[in-house]
Formats: C-alpha cells, structure tokens, sequence
C-alpha cells in the first residue's frame, strides 16, 4: 500500500516537473505549478498569490485521465491566460462594497445625507466594477483569446498548428461531457464553436499560401 502510493506520488512529482519544463522561459521564475487542493476542484485553474507570483493549480488526480497532448493545451491555455494578463486577483472591489454597504447603513441610523451618498455611491461603484470583472461574455472572451494563445504556444514547442488544434478540441470535448453543469458545459461548448471556426481559417490560410507556391513555381 505504501508502495502503491510513493509511486502515486513520484508519478504526479515528475508530471509538475514535465509541466514546469513546458511554461516559456520568461514566465519560469514567477509561475509555479502546484497540486489542487480543497472538495472538488477546478481541473486546472490559476491564481494570483502574490505581487509578480502565480500559481496553476492542477487536480491530478483527474488530470491522469487525460491524454498527454491534452494535458499540454489545457496547460498552455492557463499559461495564455497568465500572458494576457486574464487571471483572478484579490481586488479592492468586495471590501469596498462591504465597506460601502457598512457605511450606508450606519448613516440612514445617524441621517447624514452627505455620507449617505458618498457610501451609496462607492457601493454602486465598486458594483459595477465586481459585475465588469465577471461578467460572463468578458470572461468568455478571455477564454477564446487565451485558446488562441495556446494554440500559438503549442506551435511555439514544436505542434504542427492541426494537431494543436486537435488536441485542443478533443480536451474542450471531455470537458463538455464532464462539466458539472448546465452553465460551464455551455461555456466549453462556445470555445469550441470558436476554436473550429479559428482552425477552418487556419486551414484556409495554409491552403492559399500552398496555392501562391505551387502558382509561382
């Protein structure tokens, strides 16, 4: 049993290495990869955990399940995200909502119109920002830009650009079957559309530059 799990645990040590080996070599000394923690889990996720330092955190129990090539798109769209400057961070706007909230209250209890207003108004401030920060077709966005990136990253480390494509689509495909529910499948679904959309251009693209040199030659 023991055995059993020291070989767990030298398996998943050697894919966070493998993993390290695959972020490019200016995000190598601020991005680290770690193990999920936590119920359930993202599969994989990124964080911001400090100022220049990002975490991706990975189920790898779930993250085994998957074919190499899709473990390094996935991978790659969490590097994306990171390059675009895309990740969650730890923001004013929560506490200053509460803060605002706070002092709204107190002031109808004391009836000061001036600081009633001010505390209303950085509570429809910090609102806004809280529902432009995740709203859902920003966030979906982002997700498209950052698979695209990934699809350039993966070119970058030696994919020929259909089989990225491939391996992209193919992991967007068992997240579909896998989402938890009825929101985050339709998200995937919506990469995907996108994806096949940017591979057909893709694929048009190398098509008419064959064209261009099988005409001059």
């Amino acid at each position: 049993m023991t055995s059993a799990a020291s070989s767990v645990a030298r398996s998943d040590l050697a894919e966070l290495r493998r993993l390290k080996s695959l972020l490019p070599p200016e995000l190598q000394s601020w991005v680290t990869i770690e193990p999920a923690s936590g119920v359930n889990p993202p599969l994989i996720t990124c964080e911001e955990i400090g100022k220049d330092e990002v975490e991706i955190q990975i189920d790898l129990a779930r993250w085994d399940q998957l074919a190499k090539d899709q473990r390094n798109l996935l991978f790659w769209h969490e590097v994306a995200r990171i390059q675009n400057d895309t990740i969650p961070r730890d923001g004013w706007e929560m506490a200053a909502l509460a803060i605002g909230l706070g002092g709204a209250v107190g002031e109808l209890w004391v009836q000061d119109g001036l600081l009633l207003m001010l505390a209303l108004g950085l509570c429809a401030f910090s609102g806004w920002r809280l529902y432009r920060r995740n709203n859902s077709e920003k966030v979906l966005k982002e997700a498209i830009a950052a698979d695209e990136r990934a699809i350039a990253l993966a070119t970058r480390f030696g994919y020929e650009l259909p089989n990225a494509y491939k391996s992209l689509g193919s992991a967007l495909k068992l997240l579909i079957e896998q989402a938890p529910n009825r929101r985050q499948r339709k998200r995937y679904e919506l990469r995907l559309q996108a994806l096949k959309k940017s591979a057909a251009k893709a694929k048009a693209r190398m098509q008419a530059m064959q064209n261009d040199i099988a005409a001059e030659s």
